[in-house]
């Protein structure tokens, strides 16, 4: 049975839904089944009833999908995702999940990062292995002083794609003693 165009649905516990004025075709059961062309189609269940309302974006857990006859909410496939891109590709996680290349997890995998702000993983830095601590020297002398500095260098071998990460640590120094008297 069609209903007008200005149908109230009778009960529909999402509060957001609660009308269907932007339908081409509704019922006063289900709500709408047609939608203007620029909006998106959105289905959901209670129990065994499924009911539809038309909106112009798609809600949390879901992501529109534009068709020649339809435009449609779908609801996001991958687990613990609050926004998608598609079935299988989260932007935005629930609480207590890390985002990593569109997936939600519980933790970041090795050669990650977190950014608590953001809930996402970065990839870390490669760096190479420390070199060996330098000769101890003061004013380009390795002695005639008692205290001198050594340092040691590594290289940055890979960087992240993501710049958010701060930059490596690539040199340390330390105060070390040296010989008081040269040779000669």
């Amino acid at each position: 049975e069609v209903v007008p165009h200005n149908c109230t649905l009778v009960s529909v516990s999402v509060g957001w839904l609660d009308y269907c004025s932007s339908c081409v075709r509704c019922s006063g059961d289900n709500g709408c089944s047609t939608c203007q062309k620029k909006l998106f189609l959105l289905i959901w269940r209670e129990g065994i009833r499924q009911y539809g309302a038309c909106v112009h974006s798609c809600p949390p857990g879901y992501f529109g999908v534009r068709g020649q006859e339809v435009n449609r909410c779908t609801k996001c496939k991958t687990s613990y995702c609050e926004t998608c891109f598609s079935k299988d590709f989260c932007m935005r996680c629930k609480e207590g999940f890390y985002l990593f290349k569109g997936k939600c997890l519980i933790s970041c995998p090795e050669g990650t990062a977190p950014d608590q702000q953001q809930r996402e993983c970065f990839e870390e830095w490669g760096v190479s292995l420390w070199s060996e601590w330098s000769r101890c020297s003061r004013k380009r002398q390795t002695c005639g002083y008692k205290w001198g500095t050594e340092s040691r260098t590594r290289q940055v071998m890979k960087a992240p794609v993501e710049e958010k990460l701060p930059c490596p640590v690539l040199t340390e120094s330390r105060k070390c003693r040296m010989k008081k008297r040269c040779p000669g």
